[in-house]
């Protein structure tokens, strides 16, 4: 593969799959631009596989910096040379940093979300349930753990300590306030897609969260907030986790 990049010198970039609709890539580089960063550019490296991640970075000039987005936070690792703390703990990598001596694997997903989520939380959200369990899920685990509030996992599939979605039933959600969506259901354009939660058992002392962010206001929280409930979505998470990632980069 020819080399790319040549005359940018600070290059950074997102990994994943199917990510045109991603965010970071016009976060940063309006970010390089404001602040007259000229040979500065984020792109996106949109992989069909994880092995591919290879030959990106063996073939990419003055690679500094990648963020790492669906499905690949948890199938990133093995490629790294090291990880942080806190990704090591979580098990799933969403911020690499290019160091001489090799790649390092930091988590910035759970500072995004436990900054975003905890001027919300009020003295009732003691419990949470976390809708899907993938790369993302882990870190909302984490800091839930560290916040103290209990919570269960919530998949299609039976496992061990978690419940499905056919499980959920009134008392289910009334003793679980807290409720947030790691699945990409109801990202555009499938905007009338959401999770298969019942609804109506939703009230005013709810709080749902949703990771997307595109649309706004996903049929996930609309239903909630019809009901209700306080909502959020993930724009500020990610503009919390993209700003700790460039610290990363910096540091």
């Amino acid at each position: 593969m020819e080399k790319k990049h040549e005359n940018i010198l600070n290059l950074f970039g997102l990994i994943g799959k199917n990510i045109s609709y991603s965010f970071s890539q016009g976060y940063f580089n309006k970010k390089f631009e404001n602040s007259g960063l000229q040979s500065y550019l984020y792109t996106n490296f949109d992989l069909p596989a994880i092995e591919a991640f290879q030959e990106v970075i063996a073939n990419t000039l003055n690679l500094k910096g990648l963020n790492v987005t669906i499905p690949y936070k948890e199938a990133i690792i093995p490629y790294l040379n090291e990880l942080d703390s806190d990704a090591a703990a979580i098990g799933a990598v969403n911020t690499i940093k290019i160091e001489e001596n090799g790649l390092k694997g930091f988590n910035t997903d759970h500072h995004g979300f436990r900054e975003s989520i905890h001027p919300f939380l009020k003295e009732h959200h003691k419990k949470a349930l976390i809708l899907g369990t993938g790369g993302a899920s882990k870190a909302i685990a984490f800091v839930f753990d560290r916040l103290g509030i209990d919570y269960a996992f919530v998949s299609r599939k039976k496992a061990r300590n978690q419940f499905t979605y056919n499980d959920l039933n009134q008392d289910l959600i009334s003793s679980y306030p807290v409720i947030v969506n790691c699945t990409p259901l109801g990202t555009f354009p499938d905007i009338e897609n959401k999770p298969s939660i019942p609804y109506e058992f939703i009230t005013s002392g709810h709080l749902l969260y949703d990771l997307i962010y595109n649309p706004e206001e996903t049929s996930f929280l609309k239903l909630g907030r019809e009901r209700g409930a306080q909502t959020l979505n993930g724009l500020q998470m990610l503009e919390l986790q993209a700003e700790k990632a460039w610290e990363i980069w910096n540091s």
